[in-house]
Formats: structure tokens, C-alpha cells, sequence
């Protein structure tokens, strides 16, 4: 399954900022990935003391089952179990004072740890 930022009625899994689709693709280019096919993979995995947490990592190609969002020149990839805790997320890059980072804005949390590692949905 596939959607594009571009859509139209299709519902996305995620959206994704151009300052976040910016870095990662620098970053993608800084390993010597192929952009067109490459792309950052945003997975949910259990963990934390919420109980769930994101992983983030960059993969040559999507796999089958994924489903891949285009957005700002930026494939990223989930597979079906994440999709259904990370369906409408947002996926920014903050560059704070304190820190700086990608982050998941989404709406499907309950709760979430002190230091915003981990959530429940």
C-alpha cells in the first residue's frame, strides 16, 4: 500500500513536516542512500515505561507490506503493525536549545512518560 502527500482522498499514515523531510534527507544523502528508493522507516516497538516507544531508522527499500508516504521529496516507510498506533502522526524536526531531534506528534496517545520516550494508546 502506498500514499503520496499529494493524495487527494487517500488517508495518510503519517505526514511529514519540510524541516523534518529536510534533515532526514540530508542525512539519507550523508550515508550515500539513494533517495528515490531510499527512505526512513518509522516504526512503533514496545518498550519504555509507557509501554511503547518510536524507532526510527534509514532502509534501502521498503518492504512488501509497507505502506510508504511521500512528502517534501522524503519516503517514509511503516509497516502494517506500527501503522495502527501511528495512523495521522506528524513527524517534525525540533531544534531547541536543550535539544534537537525528530519527533512524533500523535494524536492516537493516551499517555506518555516524563521525558516523552515512550506512550500508551
Amino acid at each position: 500500500m502506498s500514499t503520496t502527500a499529494d493524495g487527494g482522498a487517500e488517508t495518510r499514515t503519517v505526514t511529514v513536516t519540510e524541516d523534518a523531510a529536510e534533515q532526514a534527507l540530508s542525512l539519507l544523502e550523508g550515508e550515500g542512500m539513494d533517495t528515490d528508493i531510499a527512505g526512513l522507516r518509522l516504526f512503533v516497538q514496545q518498550g519504555g515505561c509507557a509501554g511503547l516507544s518510536y524507532g526510527m531508522r534509514f532502509d534501502d527499500a521498503p518492504e512488501d507490506d509497507d505502506t510508504i508516504v511521500e512528502a517534501h521529496g522524503l519516503r517514509v516507510f511503516v509497516d502494517p503493525s506500527s501503522e495502527q498506533y501511528i495512523a495521522g502522526s506528524e513527524l517534525d524536526y525540533e531544534n531547541g536549545l536543550q535539544a534537537a531531534g525528530f519527533h512524533v506528534e500523535n494524536p492516537n496517545v493516551e499517555a506518555e512518560c516524563g521525558c516523552g520516550e515512550s506512550f500508551r494508546t
